[in-house]
Parts: structure tokens; C-alpha cells; sequence
């Protein structure tokens, strides 16, 4: 594999001065966190990296790679562009880690993932600054769609490729999820055994890592609860998470696709095939999120319950581009996508093409914390939980520590979990780092408001199709409107008698209204747009993954 170089923003080698905004301001939260040079260097994730504690006590300090795990080219039946310019387009809004995730079917699964592989090889040697992984959007049997990612190696398209052909929904006709179905409890199995048979492939070291995140999950309804339970705690090292803004992020520009458009083309209703427990307005994105995700005391919180981590993600998916000129080259004669593999390469037409999605990391960014440069940081920094999500490029940078008010450890940070006495104060410290420069819209983000999400943890859930988690509810809310640069919030908490989580959201306050489970859940949540007049650039939010927080039997004295 082509030796890789670290991004622009993180080497020293690079000067300031070729540094656009932003990417001094990561510069300098890199050189924060005590990274910057040589202990950036590339390698693996270290023992800190992977869950461990330095010295001193608490999480280690961390770097935030940004990147996108669900993106489509000329290797999907349904896309259109190349490895060259979507890795070109990425680098130039601030990427620095991307997922090919190629639709199953047969000429991908009989042609097109080696013939991939190969010109990932390519966009490798071409990109030495970013970390391209090969992977594959799965059709999971009874259910929708997940990334299947795996670290690079000398097994990385195989395993993709013998996956694909032995537990693909699509591939195999396993579709059937309908509620009540013959065949729906098989598909079902099937879903599991593949997740299984992943972590086999990992614990074995046939592969080095591999995780799996679940795409789009409201789009259809047909991810029920008791499904993406079941997923989780089949391999929870593997099957990590979901998505919690789907793709598709300029769908409903007005004007652009129609009056009926939604972000995330989330514009289905309920079918035979939907879990018939989610009410309708499930189908629908919130502030651009997925319903799951959006809804304070929802779907995944009710996740979070349990006191198990399941990460959010956000990405592009992108097929086709908003405004993008290029349009799907002609076939030649006797050609189809079954049996070359691959779609022919885009033609420039000059003049606005259709299209919903963005370039990746132009409007969705997945940041990741690791504490080392490369591909199984990025990797370990997904699994265990140190992630936040923006659009827009609200946010230059997110820092989370949750400590005791009588320890000076650096505390835990996002994916991590403290153990404290009954009554035991806390604080909270949030660092924000606010946007340096405009974004590819032309606006100067401007973070309104920040709120802490707090949930009772109970232990697992006695109805596995549940998606409430009713102690969970927004705690505090702290206005930031006029705040500038670098600063913390230190909020105040104190464990009760049961353990918890906190999460944090916020947004650019341009739309917003009571939380889909009413005002005293949540005051000022997200909440739905008109069909068809959808801008997702006035109406941008961050989400950051939660911290548990493990209340022991005693009563702490402070």
C-alpha cells in the first residue's frame, strides 16, 4: 500500500501560510492537545487511542479526523462519478477519511469489487493525504441498508466479496420483512449470522478490523427496533451504529426537486414491509435528522438505555450532486452495468445535471477522535464511541470532559463511561471552537445553542421493539449566539441513585420548535420543513455521541 502522508493541517512540514482558515484553527486544536509533530506520527491507534488511560488518569487528549463512510461512484449502478473526483472534491471542503460503499448487485458482486479495488489502489497513490477505505452498502436481509467497512490489508475486497455473496439481502432474495411473513424470522437470522460471521473474520485476523453502521434507518420504516437490538448485540464490537442524518442533504432545496421533496429524500410511507409500531412521522428528517435520532427520548436514546454505546454518524451518500454538470457516460454497444462492473465515466455537460446529494464532507461531516494519524485509528476512534457530527461546518471543533468535582484527571471523554458514588457532583466541560471561515454556501456559521441531553440508564430493554426511553429529556440549555474563537462551558451535574448518560446538541437556532415528545421533553428540538422548501444551509445542527456515567451502590461523600 502507498505509504501515506499526514493532512496538510497536521503536518509540521506544511507552513501556516498555505493553510486556509480552517485549517489553522485544527492546527491549533491539534497543537492543543499536545499532537502536533511528531507524536501525531502515523501508525496505529495507541493503548490511549484504544479505550486505555494515560498517565495522570483520565481519556487521552484527542485530534478529530473529519470523513464521510457512505459515499457512491461509478462502481453503483445508481451513481455517476469517479474515485478521482470524489476524492478531489472531498480534499477541497476538508476531508481527511472516506468510505467507497458500492451498491450490492451482481455485476459488483461477479466484476465490479475487484475492478474497484484496484483503483482504490490508484486514488491511494494519488491521495496520499487521505485514508480511502474500501467497503460495501449491504442489503440486509428483512431490512434496509448498512456500510460494511474494513481496514486495509491483503483480505480487504475479499472478505468484501464473500460477504456480499453469502448474506446479502438483495443478492440472495431476502428481502421479505413484513411483519407476521413466513419468511421474515429467517431473514432476520440471516441478518444476525452475517454480523456474526464479520466478527469471526476479525477475531480470527483474517482482516484487521471491520464495522458495520446502519444507513437511512427511518427512510423505509422496515428497521424495526427489535432488529437493530438484535444487530447490535450480535457483535457490538462490529455493529457499532447508525446513521443519524442520512445523506441526500440538498433534496429539498426549494426549487430544485419539487414541492413534495424532504432532506434525505425521506419521503416514503408506511408499506407492508414497515414496522408497523413507528407512527408516520417517523418518515420524516428533523433539522436533516434521521427521526431516530432527532427525537429526545426516541429511538436512540431508547438504545442508549440500556447503557450500551451505538454511535451517530453523517455523511453524504452521494450519488448525484446538487448543481454538478457531469451527466453518466453512454454504453457502448452489449454493455450493462452486470457485466462490466462499472458504470462508463461522467460526460461534463456544462449545465446543471439532477441530483440531491453533496460532495462528501461539503455539507455532512463525521468527526472522529483519535490520538494517532491512519486508517485503524480512525477505525478504533468509530468503535469506541469518540464522535460528533455538524452540518454546515458549524463548528470548527468539540471537545467533551466529564468529570468528578473532586478529581483532576482529565476525565472521560464522548463513547466513554465514569464510575462515581450515589450524589456525587460533576462538571461537565464543553469546549467550542467556533467556524473560522465561511462555508462552501458563503455564511459564517454562528452556533446559537448548546443543550445537554440527559438519560436514566435501566439495563436492558424488557420490550426489544421499544422506542421510548421516557427519563430522558433536555436538562440545560446554554445560549452562545454572540461567543467567538475558542471557549468551555462548564454545566453542573449530580448522579442520583441510577445511572445515566449525557449527550449534546445544538444548532444554528435559525429553525426550531418543541421536541417531537412535546415542550417539557424537549423545548427547542428540531422539527420538520414544508415539502419542497428544505435549504438545509438555514437549518444546521451538531450531535455528539453520549458519556455513561456508572452510579455505584454507596453514597459519595464530596
Amino acid at each position: 500500500m502507498t505509504e501515506q502522508q499526514l493532512p496538510e493541517w497536521a503536518d509540521p512540514t506544511v507552513p501556516p501560510a498555505d493553510l486556509d482558515p480552517q485549517g489553522v484553527s485544527r492546527r491549533q486544536l491539534l497543537a492543543t492537545a499536545g499532537l502536533f509533530g511528531t507524536t501525531f506520527a502515523l501508525g496505529t491507534a495507541s493503548p490511549a487511542a484504544a479505550g486505555g488511560r494515560p498517565p495522570g488518569g483520565g481519556d487521552p487528549r484527542l485530534a478529530y479526523l473529519v470523513g464521510d463512510h457512505h459515499i457512491h461512484s461509478v462502481y453503483s449502478h445508481d451513481a455517476k462519478h469517479t474515485f478521482s473526483q470524489l476524492a478531489k472534491a472531498g480534499a477541497g471542503y476538508g476531508l481527511d477519511w472516506m468510505v467507497f460503499t458500492e451498491h450490492s448487485n451482481v455485476g459488483h458482486a461477479d466484476l465490479g469489487a475487484a475492478l474497484e479495488h484496484e483503483e482504490i489502489r490508484r486514488a491511494r497513490a494519488e491521495n496520499p493525504r487521505r485514508l480511502i477505505f474500501q467497503g460495501l452498502e449491504w442489503y440486509i436481509p428483512a431490512a434496509e441498508h448498512c456500510t460494511v467497512l474494513t481496514a486495509p490489508g491483503p483480505h480487504e475486497v475479499d472478505l468484501l466479496t464473500r460477504f456480499e455473496r453469502a448474506f446479502d439481502g438483495k443478492l440472495l432474495g431476502w428481502t421479505e420483512g413484513a411483519p407476521g411473513h413466513a419468511d421474515t424470522a429467517r431473514n432476520e437470522a440471516h441478518a444476525v449470522e452475517a454480523i456474526q460471521w464479520l466478527a469471526e473474520q476479525r477475531r480470527t485476523g483474517y482482516v484487521d478490523d471491520v464495522l458495520v453502521l446502519a444507513n437511512h434507518p427511518m427512510r423505509l420504516g422496515i428497521d424495526s427496533p427489535h432488529e437493530m437490538r438484535a444487530w447490535r448485540d450480535a457483535a457490538p464490537e462490529v455493529m457499532i451504529g447508525m446513521e443519524g442524518a442520512p445523506g441526500a442533504q440538498g433534496a429539498a432545496i426549494p426549487g430544485l426537486r419539487g414541492t413534495t421533496s424532504i432532506r434525505g429524500e425521506y419521503e416514503n410511507k408506511p408499506s407492508a414491509q414497515s414496522w408497523p409500531g413507528y407512527p408516520a412521522d417517523a418518515y420524516l428528517t428533523y433539522g436533516g435528522f434521521d427521526w431516530a435520532t432527532a427525537t429526545v427520548g426516541g429511538l436512540w436514546d431508547a438504545l442508549l438505555s440500556e447503557g450500551k454505546l451505538f454511535s451517530v454518524t453523517s455523511n453524504s451518500d452521494a450519488h448525484r450532486i446538487v448543481f454538478d454538470t457531469w451527466k453518466n457516460g453512454d454504453w457502448q454497444p452489449g454493455q450493462t452495468f452486470d457485466n462490466t462492473g462499472r458504470l462508463p465515466d461522467p460526460v461534463n455537460t456544462g449545465t446543471p445535471q439532477p441530483g440531491s446529494d453533496f460532495w462528501p464532507n461539503q455539507f455532512s461531516r463525521t468527526h472522529v477522535g483519535v490520538t494517532r494519524y491512519g486508517y485503524r485509528a480512525v477505525m478504533e476512534g468509530l468503535r469506541t464511541g469518540r464522535v460528533w457530527l455538524d452540518h454546515g461546518h458549524l463548528l470548527d471543533g468539540l471537545e467533551v470532559r466529564l468529570r468528578r468535582d473532586r478529581d483532576h484527571s482529565r476525565g472521560v471523554t464522548l463513547g466513554g463511561r465514569l464510575r462515581v458514588g450515589k450524589g456525587e457532583r460533576l462538571t461537565l466541560y464543553v469546549t467550542v471552537t467556533t467556524a473560522s471561515r465561511h462555508n462552501p454556501a458563503g455564511i459564517l456559521p454562528r452556533l446559537a445553542h448548546v443543550d445537554v441531553v440527559r438519560g436514566t440508564v435501566r439495563g436492558p430493554a424488557a420490550d426489544r421493539d421499544s422506542w421510548r426511553a421516557p427519563d430522558t429529556r433536555v436538562v440545560h440549555s446554554t445560549e452562545v449566539g454572540g461567543r467567538k474563537g475558542t471557549y468551555t462551558l462548564r454545566i453542573p451535574l449530580t448522579a442520583g441513585d441510577e445511572s445515566f448518560y449525557v449527550r449534546l446538541r445544538g444548532s444554528d437556532g435559525k429553525r426550531h420548535g418543541a421536541g417531537y415528545l412535546g415542550a417539557s421533553v424537549d423545548p427547542h428540538g428540531p422539527v420538520t420543513h414544508a415539502p419542497g422548501d428544505g435549504d438545509p444551509w438555514a437549518d444546521t445542527w451538531f450531535y455528539s455521541n453520549p458519556v455513561f456515567v456508572d452510579v455505584t451502590g454507596s453514597r459519595s461523600v464530596n
